[in-house]
């Protein structure tokens, strides 16, 4: 992927507190059927609701909370809004 003068950055890198839209999911067919399974999808707002720097981030996804590692918060790219 080419990450152009936006502020395209990877879902773990955003702050909590922050919402952010969904560009594009950087991954396999398999975890991409699993986020979408959990309502991450391209397009899709989200709220990094906790990032601590390491470990787990928790985020809003249309009034659900998901739990996501940090290896997998890394292959979702977003942009803050």
């Amino acid at each position: 992927m080419v990450m152009e003068k936006t502020n395209i950055k990877p879902l773990d890198k955003i702050a909590a507190g922050t919402a952010a839209k969904i560009v594009t999911i950087e991954a396999g067919s398999g975890l991409k059927n699993r986020l979408a399974a959990m309502g991450l999808l391209a397009d899709v707002q989200v709220r990094v609701v906790r990032n601590d720097g390491a470990g787990q981030i928790i985020i809003n996804v249309k009034n659900s909370k998901i739990i996501l590692g940090r290896g997998m918060s890394h292959k979702v790219f977003a942009v803050e809004v």
